[in-house]
């Protein structure tokens, strides 16, 4: 699975002042699939996610310019956190896959600095099955 945020739009609205959208394109099993999102569904599912498992950073909630330059950036550093989630959980599914009798929770070895890193979940109770963007999904075939 692959997944992107390859533009994002700005939306106007008469009831709301105007907002950025999000085009989330995910590449599975040959097809291609669509979402769009606005950042405050990215923070929704951020805030979630952060309460059973050690989350990637979200850029900052608020940005001060609503200039092109600005929403790129907002636009790589959601799909930076996209990907690194789904990395997250691709290692937890192997984590929870592994024979019971294999060790899979070696002891950290040291970095070249001298520290030990590790990557575990808060929690054994995930919710990477149960949460997700829901609604506007759209596919197609992969061209």
């Amino acid at each position: 699975m692959e997944v992107s945020i390859p533009s994002f739009r700005y939306e106007e609205s008469d009831l709301e002042r105007g907002y950025t959208v999000f085009k989330i394109e995910v590449l599975m099993n040959g097809r291609k699939h669509f979402v769009e999102k606005r950042y405050s569904e990215f923070h929704a599912l951020h805030k979630k996610l952060k309460k059973c498992i050690k989350t990637p950073e979200i850029p900052s909630k608020h940005v001060r310019n609503w200039v092109p330059k600005v929403l790129e950036q907002r636009r790589q550093g959601l799909e930076m956190y996209l990907q690194m989630t789904h990395l997250v959980k691709q290692r937890i599914t192997k984590l929870r896959e592994a024979p019971k009798n294999e060790n899979i929770n070696p002891k950290p070895q040291p970095s070249q600095n001298g520290s030990h890193a590790t990557a575990q979940p808060r929690s054994g109770h995930l919710l990477f099955n149960v949460i997700s963007f829901r609604g506007n999904v759209r596919s197609g075939l992969r061209s």
